[in-house]
């Protein structure tokens, strides 16, 4: 997530603090989030409720951990497309449910696309999938052998 004392709806201190700790943990309680941060209940929920509104916070997820993290495969795949087919080639990757990002970049690709299979079977299938898109012209894996550093979650 970004740095919460860059976003532009982050009032104060406690917007701050509250967004730490549900960074930390999205499912602690209101009334364990009040406690820690030393305010009513009620403040907590009229705060969330203006986060939410302002669009800093979006959802709320689950994180996997690491030992059932590790049981599939990740891979970088830069996407190559023919002039013209952007938003179709975006409709169809986004239909993935082992897609993980679709960033547009500058450079050789057009798109990298992170994705997670859980077999390297499945990964393989997937990049016949995306080859096979109309406007894909080409398509460069690199699979993930291990995770240095995550700030991610």
């Amino acid at each position: 997530m970004a740095d919460p004392a860059a976003m532009p709806f982050v009032k104060d201190q406690l917007d701050r603090d509250l967004l730490a700790l549900l960074q930390a943990n999205a499912r602690e309680s209101t009334a364990n989030l009040a406690r820690r941060l030393g305010v009513a209940r009620t403040t907590v929920l009229a705060r969330l409720a203006r986060l939410e509104r302002d669009g800093v916070i979006v959802g709320y997820t689950v994180r996997l951990g690491q030992d059932v993290a590790d049981r599939g495969v990740s891979a970088y795949v830069g996407v190559t497309i023919s002039p013209k087919s952007a938003r179709e080639v975006t409709r169809r990757l986004s239909r993935l449910p082992e897609l993980r990002q679709l960033s547009s970049v500058s450079g050789e690709f057009d798109y990298i696309a992170q994705l997670r299979a859980d077999s390297m079977s499945r990964l393989d299938a997937l990049l016949d999938e995306i080859g096979e898109i109309d406007g894909v012209t080409k398509t460069t894996t690199s699979v993930v052998l291990a995770v240095r550093t995550d700030r991610t979650g």
